[in-house]
């Protein structure tokens, strides 16, 4: 089927998608990861097991997206310096990280990453390279700025932001300051500004 052929069947209800997402970020939250079947968020969500297959593989891509996509959502920031437009999007990670259905799902979640390369490769190809890809503009008005190099590593530098959410809060399990997102984006900043 081309791309501009009409998909075929109904078309998707995004109140359906929404509703599925919901349930299951709130039923990881509730029992946990292991405990939530695809049948579960199927009851929960009030939609047919198939509607959830036809929109996702399994139940991690399914719980990646309902707990760690939040911030996709949000609008990419330019409040007009690098530190600043890091620090909102630190923060939105930091609260995507620290809600409750995310300590919940992480260790299994990293658990199946780590046993199935075919499901790695779909999560950074469907999930996090578009993440990053609308992020790009952040770091090409601090170029046009002055405040960095063109040559910055960006992928590098989003790595590093995540990282540093993923291992204060999801593995070493701090309860994040308010002052956490500015102090980090400080120190990116700081490291890759030009001198």
């Amino acid at each position: 089927m081309s791309p501009s052929s009409p998909p075929r069947g109904r078309p998707r209800d995004p109140r359906s998608h929404e509703a599925i997402v919901s349930a299951a970020a709130e039923l990881v939250a509730e029992v946990g990861y292991a405990a939530t079947s695809i049948g579960a968020v199927a009851a929960r969500a009030r939609v047919g097991k198939d509607s959830i297959y036809r929109r996702w593989s399994g139940k991690p891509e399914l719980v990646f997206e309902a707990v760690f996509t939040s911030t996709d959502l949000a609008p990419v920031p330019d409040t007009g310096t690098l530190a600043g437009d890091l620090a909102v999007l630190l923060q939105g990670l930091i609260e995507e990280f620290h809600a409750p259905a995310a300590a919940a799902a992480l260790p299994g979640l990293l658990a199946d990453f780590a046993a199935d390369p075919v499901l790695k490769a779909r999560i950074r190809g469907e999930f996090l390279a578009p993440s990053k890809e609308r992020l790009l503009g952040v770091f090409e008005r601090a170029v046009l700025r002055g405040e960095i190099a063109d040559e910055t590593p960006v992928d590098l530098v989003l790595d590093t932001l995540a990282g540093a959410v993923f291992f204060h809060i999801g593995l070493v399990g701090e309860h994040p300051t308010a002052q956490l997102a500015g102090r980090l984006a400080a120190v990116v900043a700081k490291g890759i500004e030009i001198r």
